[in-house]
C-alpha cells in the first residue's frame, strides 16, 4: 500500500497515541475513499434482483429526481477533474503517486453508477432507495476525516499545499452532503399505482426508507389510537401481496404441483412393478411413492422471505457480541489514566451506534418474520377452506366439523407461533459457540464450569416444562367438563329453576372447579421453580465460573474487565439456552399439526365429472343409467342398478320406507355420492332443498337471495308462496331480522320454508326437494304444495323431484318412483301403482293413519277422481285452525317463542336498538334508512359492548382484594427485597475487582466469594418466595371470583337468561376465567420483575455516575409518553383482532355443514371470496398490531440505547474519580436495560388486556338476582300444600318494567284436586300464567295463593320444590339417569324403579347393562323424544306433589307416548290439582273445567260441556278439531 501512495499507510503515533488524532494522507486517499464504493458495488446485485421481482410501475420525472441526477453528474465531473489533474501533472513532469489515478477513477465510476441507479429506481417505481441513502451517508461519514485534517494541516503549515485538490474536495463534500439530504426525500407514487381504488392504503408502501427503518409511518395510527379508540374503518387495507386470494393461490399452485408429482411417481412405480422377473429383486428395494409434502409446498411459497430473514438475523447475532468487546476496551481505558480522553468518547459513541444498528436490524427482522407468519396462517386457512368445500362424504365422516375447524384455528395458529423461533435452529448454536469462544479468551478453561451448569439446567427446565404441560392437559379435561356442564346448565336453566335443582348443580360445578384449582396450584408451584431458575441462572453461572477461576490458580486475578465482560457475555448466552426447550416443544407441536393438515389435504375430493352436465337425451331433465352409488369406497353401495328418466317439466315423487335411499338418490343427482358405475346426466341449473334446512347467520332476506341480486317482484312471490309473510310480521325486524347461527331463532318449520323460498327465488331448471313438507304442519304443507310444488304452483313447468312421506299429495304427481333397499321397485302414475297392488300399495297402508286405511281400500277410485281436491287424504291435525300459521309448528323452545315476543315488544318500545351492522343497501337512501332501522330492530341479540378506554384502577383493586390483603402486602415487600439483594451482590463484585487494582494479588478470596454467594442465594430465595406467594394468591383469587360468578348466575332471574345469549355467559366461565386462572399471575410476575430490574439499573447508574440524573427525567418522560400511546392503540387493535376472528371460524363451520347446498347452487367461488374477505378483515388488525409492537420496540430501545450512551459518556467524563469496577457495573447493567424496558411496556399492556377478564367476570357477578331461595322467617308449614287449591287474585304481570302487561287482572280459583285445561292462541299468556305460579315471572300487582298462603311471601325453593311441572321440551342433562331423576339423592332405589314402571320406562332401563346409572348424553340425545318425555313424567311421579302443571308437547311427541302420559296422569295424580296447557283438545275434553285465555285476560272458564253449549271461542276451536 505504501508503494501505491508513495508514503506511509499507517502511523500509530499520529493516529492512536496522541491527544489530537489524525489519519495518514495515504489512508485517507485509499481505504477511506474506497469504503463507500465497495459497499455500493457489493449491494448492487441484491438490489437489482429485488427490483426485478418488485416492479411497481414507473415514476414521472420530477424536479426532485432531476436535482438528484444533476448532483450525481456533478460529483462524477469533480472526480474526473481530479483524474485529469493527475494526468496533467504526469504530462508536466511532476509524477503524482499511483493512488491519485486509482482513487478518482474508482470514485468517478461509482458516482456514475449511483446516478444511473437514481434513474433506474425511478423507472421501477422506488420512491425512496435505502441502498443509495446508506451510500451517501457512508460517503459523508468517510469525508469528515479528510475535511478536518486538510484544515488542520493548512493551519499548521500556514498555507494550502495543493489548492486544486483542496478545492475539488470541498466542492465534492458539499455535493455529497446535498445528495444525502436530497435522498432522504421520497418521490411521488408510481404513475399507474391504484391509489384511487384504495380508500385507506397502508402508509408503509409509500413511506421513505428512514421512515420504514424506524417504523415512523405507524406514528399516525398511534396518535389516532391515543386520541380515540380505534375502529374497524381506521385500519389500513392490506397490500396486494398480503391479500388472502393471492397468497392462497400461490400455496395452492405449489401444493398441486407436488400432488401431480406424487401421482406421476406412483404411476411410474406402478408401471415399474410390471417389469420383468429379473428386475423384481431390484424393485423391492425401491421405496413406495411418498405422499406429497405440505412442508415443501410451504417452503417453496415462502422461501424468499426466509432467506432475507436469515441474512438479517446473522448480522444481528454478530452485532450483539460487539458491545461486550467495547465494554472491555472502556474498562481498560478507565484503568489507564494516561490514555487520551478521545478514546473513551469514541468507545461510548461506538457503543451507541452499535446498539442502534442492532435495534434497527432486529426490528426489521421481527417485522419480516411476524408478517410472514401471518401470511403463512392466512394461506393455510384458505387452503383448508377450499379443501373443505370439495371433500367427499367419506372424508367428512372421518373428521367432524369441530375437527376441521380446529385444523383452521389451532393447527394453522401453531405455524404462526413457531415462525419467530424458526431461525433459532441455527442461530442459537451460533450464539452459544461465539459466546463460549469469547469467554474462553477472557477466563480460559474455567468457563467450562459455568457452561456445564447452564447445560445441566436445560434438562431441569425441560422436565418442569413437560410436567407443566402434562398438568395442563389434565386441567383442560376438567375445564372442558366444567364448561360442558355449565353450557348444559345454561341450556336447561329454566328446568333447574322450575324443579329448584340449582344447589345440586352448583355443587357439581364447584366440585369440578376444586379439582381444576388443585392442578392449577401444582402448576403454579412449578411456574415458581422455573421463574427461580430463570432469575438465578445468570448469577449461579457467574458465581461458579468466577469461583473456579480464582481457586484454580492463585495467580488468577479477578479484575473488572474479566468480571463484567464475562457477566455481559453470560447474559447473552442465557437467551438461546432458555429458548431451546421452547423451540423443541414448538417444533414437536407443529410437526403434529403439519401431519394433520397434510392428511386432511390429501383426502379424496368429489369428482366434478361424476354428473354429466352437457349431453343428455333430448326431452329429459334427469337420466340415470345403470347407476350404482356408495357413500364411501369401503361401504357397500347404498343405491344399485338404478335406471331413472325424468322428462323436462315433470313433477316426480320419490317414496319408500325409512332408510331405503330416498335422500341418497337426491345426493347422487347432486354428485355428492361416489359413483361406482353407470352414468348420471342432469340438464340445467339446480336448486336443492335439503331435509334439514341449512340457514346462514345473516338476515332472512340474505338467506333467501343467497347471493343473487334483489328482484322485488320475484322476492315477494317467493315469500307469499312459501307462507312466510305471516312470520315476517312476527319477526321483530321483518325480513331484515338477523337469523342466529343454524337458524336458532326460527322454528323448524320456518327454517324449512326459508330454505324452500331460497330455491323458489333461484329460478333454477331442476328442483330437488328432499322432504321439505315434513317439518311443517299439514295445512301449511297443503298451502305450500298447492302454491309452490304442485301442478298449479309457481314451479309448474319446471322439473321437480320431491322426496315425501305425505301420502295426500301423491295423486297429483306426474309419476312416482318407489324405492326399496336402494333399488327402484316400481315406477308409474298413482292409479297405475295402486292397481298393481305391489310395494307401493303396502307403503300407503303403512303410512296412512288408521281411520284412512278403510277409505283407501274402498275408495281408491274416488281418490283419483278427486285429485283437484287434494284434501281427501289430508290428515287434519287436531290443531285449531284459526291460530297463526306459525303457532302450531313445533317451536323449538318455549323460551324462544317467549323471547321473540319480548323482543318484538321491546324493540317497538325502542329499548333494544342494537347498533345496526352496515350492509349493502338497496333502493333509495330513504329505503336504506328504513331498512337499517328494521335491521336494528331485528338484531337477535344486542351486540356485546367491546370495552373502550383504559381499565379502571378499581379492577386492579378488586383483584388485589380477591388475592387477600396479606398476600398483596407480602408481594409488595418481597420484590424490592430481591432487587436489593441482587444490587448488593453486584456492588460486592465491583468492590472485589477494585481490590485487585490496588494490589496485583487478591488476598481474601474465600471471604469475597462467600459473601457474593450468600447475597446471590438470598436473592434466589426471595424470588422463589415472591413467586410462590403470588401463585397462592392468584389461585385464591381465581377461586373467589369464579365462586361469586357462579353464585350470582345461579340466582339470576330467568329474564336475564332470555335476553343474554348463553355464549356470552359461557364466555365469562371459559375464556375469562381461564385468563384469570392462567395468564394473570405470570403477567403480574413478569411486570414486577421487569419493573424492579429497570429500577435497579437506574439506581446503580445514578449511584456510580450521579451526573446521569440530568438525563433521567427527559428519558423517563419520553418512555411514559410512548407507553401511553402504545397501550391505548395496541389494546384496541387487539380487541378488533379478537372481534374479527370469530366470524372466520363460524363462517367456516357454517360452510362445512352447508357444503352440499353451496355446491348444488354453484356458489363455491362466492363463498371462497366471503371467507377470504373475513380473513383479510382479521389480518388488517393483526398487521397493524404487529407494526405497533415494532414501533414501540424501536422507540423504547432508543431510550435504552441512550441510557447506554450516557452511562458510558458520564463514566468517561468522570473517569478520574471512578474505579473500573463501578464503570463495569454501571455499563453492564445499562446494556441489559433495553430488553427490560421493552418487556415492561409489553407486560403493562398485557396486564391491562388481562384485567378486562376480571372486569367482565365482576360485571356478571353483580347482576340483579331473583328473590331469595329460602326466607327464614316465613317458611311454609310441613306438608304444605295439603289441598292443592290455587287462587289468582287480581293478578297482573309484565315481562319487564316499562313493557305492556301480559296478564291483566286475572281472578280465578281452582279447587283442590280439580283438573283444569288452559287453551288460547299464541300470545294469549298460557305459558306465562304457569310461569307465574312458579314465580319465574313476578307479579306486577295482585297475588297468587296456594292453600291460602301468598306465594310471594315464601322463598323460591320452598315454593318450587312443592310444585311439579312436565315441561314442553324434555330437557335432560349429561349425567346418569338417576341424577336426572333425583339430583339430591332423596329417594330410595325402590321409589325410582316404581316411578319408572309407572312411566313405562322400566323395560328400557332394566335392559340397559348400567341400569339406573345409564349415562344420558348431552340433552338426552341418546334417548328418543318420547323417552325423554317419559323421563320427565318419572320426575313428576317421584315428587308426587299436590299441584301438577303440564305444558303439553306439540308435535315433538308421538301419539303413543302421549297416551301413556295422559293415562298415567289420570291414575297417579287423581287427587292432585292438574293444570294443563293443551294443544290437542281431545286430551282435555274430560277435564273438570277449561280456562280460555285471550290477550292476557280470561275469556271463558267453565266445564267443557257448558262451553260447547255456549258456542264461544272454545266451541269454534273444538269444531275445527272435529270434536264438536
Amino acid at each position: 500500500m505504501d508503494g501505491l501512495c508513495g508514503s506511509t499507510f499507517w502511523d500509530s503515533n499520529l493516529s492512536v497515541h496522541t491527544d489530537n488524532p489524525d489519519l495518514t494522507p495515504c489512508f485517507q486517499n485509499s481505504l477511506l475513499a474506497w469504503a463507500p464504493c465497495v459497499y455500493l458495488w457489493a449491494a448492487l446485485p441484491c438490489h437489482l434482483l429485488y427490483l426485478r421481482h418488485h416492479d411497481r410501475g414507473y415514476i414521472v420525472l420530477s424536479h426532485l429526481s432531476r436535482l438528484k441526477t444533476a448532483v450525481g453528474v456533478l460529483l462524477w465531473c469533480v472526480s474526473w477533474a481530479d483524474l485529469f489533474y493527475s494526468f496533467h501533472g504526469l504530462v508536466h513532469g511532476w509524477a503524482p503517486a499511483p493512488i491519485f489515478f486509482v482513487t478518482p477513477l474508482v470514485v468517478g465510476i461509482t458516482m456514475l453508477l449511483a446516478t444511473l441507479l437514481i434513474q433506474y429506481d425511478r423507472l421501477r417505481g422506488v420512491q425512496s432507495s435505502g441502498v443509495l441513502i446508506i451510500f451517501w451517508f457512508l460517503c459523508v461519514v468517510c469525508a469528515i476525516v479528510p475535511f478536518r485534517s486538510k484544515i488542520l494541516s493548512a493551519m499548521a503549515k500556514g498555507k494550502i499545499a495543493d489548492p486544486f485538490r483542496f478545492t475539488t474536495f470541498y466542492v465534492s463534500f458539499a455535493l455529497l452532503l446535498f445528495a444525502l439530504i436530497l435522498s432522504c426525500f421520497r418521490e411521488k407514487p408510481p404513475f399507474f399505482s391504484p391509489k384511487n381504488v384504495n380508500p385507506n392504503p397502508c402508509p408503509e408502501l409509500s413511506a421513505g426508507f428512514l421512515s420504514r427503518l424506524s417504523f415512523w409511518w405507524f406514528t399516525k395510527m398511534a396518535i389516532l389510537g391515543y386520541r380515540r379508540p380505534l375502529e374497524e374503518q381506521d385500519l389500513w387495507s392490506l397490500k396486494e401481496d398480503d391479500c388472502s386470494q393471492k397468497l392462497v393461490q400461490g400455496l395452492l399452485e405449489e401444493w398441486k404441483k407436488l400432488q401431480e408429482q406424487a401421482k406421476r411417481d406412483e404411476a411410474a412405480a406402478a408401471s415399474g412393478t410390471r417389469a420383468s422377473e429379473e428386475d423384481e429383486v431390484l424393485l423391492r428395494g425401491r421405496a413406495r411413492p411418498r405422499q406429497p409434502s405440505f412442508l415443501r409446498a410451504l417452503l417453496a411459497t415462502f422461501c424468499s422471505t426466509l432467506l432475507i430473514s436469515i441474512g438479517l438475523k446473522v448480522i444481528q447475532d454478530l452485532l450483539s457480541f460487539v458491545n461486550p468487546q467495547l465494554l472491555s476496551i472502556l474498562i481498560r481505558f478507565i484503568s489507564n489514566p494516561m490514555a487520551p480522553a478521545w478514546w473513551g468518547f469514541l468507545v461510548a459513541g461506538l457503543m451507541f451506534s452499535c446498539s442502534m444498528m442492532q435495534t434497527l436490524i432486529l426490528h426489521q427482522y421481527y417485522h419480516l418474520i411476524f408478517v410472514s407468519a401471518l401470511k403463512l396462517r392466512m394461506a393455510i386457512t384458505g387452503v383448508i377452506y377450499r379443501k373443505a368445500l370439495v371433500i367427499t362424504n367419506s372424508a367428512k365422516r372421518e373428521s367432524s366439523v369441530g375437527e376441521i375447524v380446529n385444523l383452521m384455528s389451532v393447527d394453522a395458529q401453531r405455524f404462526m407461533d413457531l415462525a419467530p423461533f424458526l431461525n433459532l435452529m441455527w442461530s442459537a448454536p451460533l450464539q452459544i459457540i461465539l459466546a463460549i469462544y469469547f469467554l474462553w479468551q477472557n477466563l480460559g478453561p474455567s468457563i467450562l464450569a459455568g457452561v456445564a451448569l447452564m447445560v445441566l439446567l436445560i434438562p431441569l427446565n425441560g422436565a418442569v416444562a413437560m410436567k407443566m404441560r402434562a398438568l395442563q392437559v389434565e386441567q383442560m379435561k376438567f375445564k372442558d367438563s366444567r364448561i360442558k356442564l355449565m353450557s348444559e346448565i345454561l341450556a336447561g336453566i329454566k328446568v333447574l329453576k322450575l324443579y329448584a335443582w340449582e344447589p345440586s348443580f352448583s355443587e357439581k360445578v364447584e366440585g369440578i372447579r376444586e379439582d381444576e384449582l388443585r392442578l392449577l396450584r401444582k402448576s403454579a408451584y412449578l411456574q415458581a421453580i422455573s421463574t427461580f431458575t430463570w432469575v438465578c441462572t445468570p448469577f449461579l453461572v457467574t458465581l461458579t465460573t468466577l469461583g473456579v477461576y480464582v481457586s484454580v490458580d492463585p495467580n488468577n486475578v479477578l479484575d473488572a474487565e474479566k468480571a463484567f465482560v464475562s457477566v455481559s457475555l453470560f447474559n447473552i448466552l442465557k437467551i438461546p439456552l432458555n429458548m431451546l426447550p421452547q423451540l423443541i416443544s414448538s417444533l414437536i407441536q407443529t410437526s403434529v399439526s403439519l401431519k394433520r393438515i397434510q392428511h386432511f389435504l390429501s383426502q379424496d375430493e368429489l369428482d366434478p365429472q361424476c354428473v354429466e352436465r352437457k349431453t343428455i337425451t333430448p326431452g329429459y331433465a334427469v337420466t340415470i343409467h345403470n347407476g350404482t352409488f356408495t357413500w364411501a369406497q369401503d361401504l357397500p353401495p347404498t343405491l344399485h342398478s338404478l335406471d331413472i328418466q325424468v322428462p323436462k317439466g315433470a313433477l316426480v315423487a320419490v317414496v319408500g320406507p325409512v332408510g331405503c335411499g330416498k335422500s341418497s338418490l337426491v345426493s347422487a343427482l347432486l354428485g355428492e355420492m361416489e359413483k361406482l358405475e353407470g352414468t348420471v346426466c342432469v340438464k340445467g341449473s339446480v336448486a336443492y332443498v335439503p331435509q334439514q334446512a341449512w340457514i346462514q347467520n345473516c338476515t332472512l332476506q340474505e338467506n333467501i337471495l343467497f347471493g343473487r341480486a334483489l328482484d322485488p317482484k320475484r322476492y315477494q312471490r317467493a315469500l307469499e308462496t312459501c307462507a312466510l309473510l305471516a312470520d315476517l310480521e312476527m319477526l321483530p325486524g321483518g325480513d331484515k331480522t338477523e337469523i342466529g347461527e343454524k337458524g336458532i331463532n326460527l322454528s323448524g318449520g320456518q327454517r324449512q320454508r326459508v330454505s324452500l323460498a331460497r330455491a323458489v327465488y333461484s329460478e333454477a331448471d331442476l328442483f330437488l326437494l328432499d322432504d321439505p313438507l315434513s317439518a311443517v304442519d299439514s295445512h301449511v304443507a297443503k298451502h305450500i304444495f298447492d302454491q309452490v310444488i304442485g301442478p298449479e304452483g309457481v314451479l309448474a313447468g319446471k322439473t321437480r323431484v320431491l322426496v315425501t312421506h305425505g301420502i295426500s299429495f301423491l295423486p297429483q304427481m306426474d309419476f312416482i318412483i318407489v324405492l326399496a333397499d336402494g333399488q327402484v321397485s316400481e315406477v308409474g302414475s298413482y292409479p297405475g301403482l295402486l292397481q298393481r297392488n305391489g310395494s307401493f300399495a303396502n307403503f300407503l297402508c303403512n303410512y296412512a293413519p288408521e281411520e284412512d286405511k278403510e277409505s283407501l281400500k274402498e275408495d281408491s277410485r274416488t281418490a283419483l277422481e278427486d285429485t283437484e281436491n287434494g284434501g281427501v287424504l289430508l290428515i287434519e291435525d287436531t290443531l285449531s285452525n284459526h291460530t297463526d300459521l306459525t303457532d302450531n309448528e313445533p317451536v323449538m323452545y318455549e323460551v324462544q317463542k317467549q323471547f321473540m315476543r319480548q323482543l318484538s315488544v321491546m324493540s317497538s318500545e325502542g329499548e333494544g336498538q342494537g347498533r345496526p351492522v352496515p350492509r349493502r343497501r338497496l333502493g333509495s337512501a330513504e329505503n336504506g334508512v328504513q331498512a337499517e332501522e328494521a335491521k336494528a330492530r331485528g338484531k337477535l341479540i344486542q351486540e356485546e359492548e367491546a370495552e373502550m378506554g383504559t381499565v379502571k384502577l378499581s379492577v386492579l383493586w378488586d383483584y388485589a382484594k380477591a388475592m387477600g390483603f396479606y398476600t398483596t402486602v407480602a408481594i409488595c415487600v418481597l420484590y424490592p427485597g430481591q432487587t436489593a439483594a441482587a444490587i448488593g451482590a453486584n456492588v460486592w463484585l465491583s468492590a472485589w475487582t477494585n481490590e485487585a487494582m490496588a494490589d496485583s494479588r487478591q488476598n481474601s478470596t474465600s471471604m469475597r466469594l462467600g459473601v457474593y454467594a450468600a447475597l446471590g442465594i438470598l436473592q434466589g430465595l426471595l424470588v422463589m418466595l415472591a413467586a410462590i406467594t403470588l401463585t397462592v394468591g392468584s389461585v385464591h383469587a381465581a377461586r373467589t371470583l369464579h365462586r361469586a360468578l357462579l353464585h350470582n348466575n345461579m340466582r339470576s332471574p330467568q329474564s336475564f337468561f332470555d335476553t343474554t345469549p348463553s355464549g356470552r355467559i359461557l364466555n365469562r366461565f371459559s375464556k375469562d376465567v381461564c385468563v384469570i386462572d392462567e395468564a394473570l399471575a405470570p403477567t403480574i410476575l413478569m411486570l414486577l420483575n421487569s419493573f424492579y430490574n429497570s429500577l435497579a439499573t437506574l439506581v446503580v447508574i445514578v449511584a456510580s455516575t450521579p451526573l446521569f440524573t440530568v438525563v433521567t427525567l427527559p428519558l423517563a418522560v419520553f418512555y411514559v409518553l410512548m407507553q401511553r400511546f402504545y397501550v391505548a392503540t395496541s389494546r384496541q387493535l387487539k380487541r378488533l383482532e379478537s372481534i374479527s376472528r370469530s366470524p372466520i371460524y363460524s363462517h367456516f363451520s357454517e360452510t362445512v355443514t352447508g357444503s352440499g347446498v353451496i355446491r348444488a347452487y354453484g356458489r363455491s367461488q362466492d363463498f371462497k371470496a366471503i371467507s377470504d374477505a373475513k380473513v383479510d378483515a382479521n389480518q388488517k388488525s393483526c398487521y397493524a398490531y404487529i407494526a405497533s409492537n415494532r414501533w414501540l420496540g424501536i422507540q423504547v430501545e432508543f431510550v435504552g440505547n441512550c441510557v447506554v450512551l450516557f452511562a458510558a459518556l458520564f463514566a468517561v467524563i468522570g473517569r478520574n474519580n471512578l474505579s473500573p469496577g463501578l464503570v463495569g457495573l454501571s455499563v453492564s447493567y445499562a446494556l441489559q436495560i433495553t430488553l427490560t424496558l421493552n418487556w415492561m411496556i409489553r407486560m403493562m399492556s398485557e396486564l391491562e388486556s388481562n384485567l378486562v377478564a376480571v372486569e367482565r367476570v365482576k360485571e356478571y357477578s353483580k347482576t340483579e338476582t331473583e328473590a331469595p331461595w329460602v326466607v327464614e322467617g316465613s317458611r311454609p308449614p310441613a306438608g304444605w300444600p295439603l289441598q292443592g287449591e290455587v287462587e289468582f287474585r287480581n293478578y297482573s304481570m309484565r315481562y319487564r318494567p316499562g313493557l305492556e302487561l301480559v296478564l291483566k287482572n286475572l281472578s280465578l280459583r281452582v279447587r283442590g284436586g280439580e283438573k283444569v285445561g288452559i287453551v288460547g292462541r299464541t300470545g294469549a299468556g298460557k305459558s306465562s300464567m304457569t310461569l307465574c305460579l312458579f314465580r319465574i315471572l313476578e307479579a306486577a300487582e295482585g297475588e297468587i295463593r296456594i292453600d291460602g298462603l301468598n306465594v310471594a311471601d315464601i322463598g323460591l325453593h320452598d315454593l318450587r320444590s312443592q310444585l311439579t311441572i312436565i315441561p314442553q321440551d324434555p330437557i335432560l342433562f349429561s349425567a346418569s339417569l338417576r341424577m336426572n331423576l333425583d339430583p339430591f339423592g332423596r329417594y330410595s332405589e325402590e321409589d325410582i324403579w316404581r316411578a319408572l314402571e309407572l312411566s313405562h320406562l322400566h323395560t328400557f332401563v332394566s335392559s340397559q347393562p348400567a341400569g339406573l346409572d345409564f349415562q344420558c348424553s348431552e340433552g338426552g340425545e341418546n334417548l328418543s323424544v318420547g323417552q325423554r318425555q317419559l323421563v320427565c313424567l318419572a320426575r313428576a311421579l317421584l315428587r308426587k306433589s299436590r299441584i301438577l302443571v303440564l305444558d303439553e308437547a306439540t308435535a315433538a311427541i308421538d301419539l303413543e307416548t302421549d297416551n301413556f302420559i295422559q293415562a298415567t296422569i289420570r291414575t297417579q295424580f287423581e287427587s292432585s290439582t292438574v293444570l294443563t296447557i293443551a294443544h290437542r283438545l281431545n286430551t282435555i275434553m274430560d277435564y273438570t273445567r277449561i280456562l280460555v285465555l285471550d290477550k292476557g285476560t280470561i275469556a271463558e272458564f267453565d266445564s267443557p260441556a257448558n262451553l260447547i253449549a255456549a258456542r264461544g271461542i272454545f266451541y269454534t276451536m273444538a269444531r275445527d278439531a272435529g270434536l264438536a
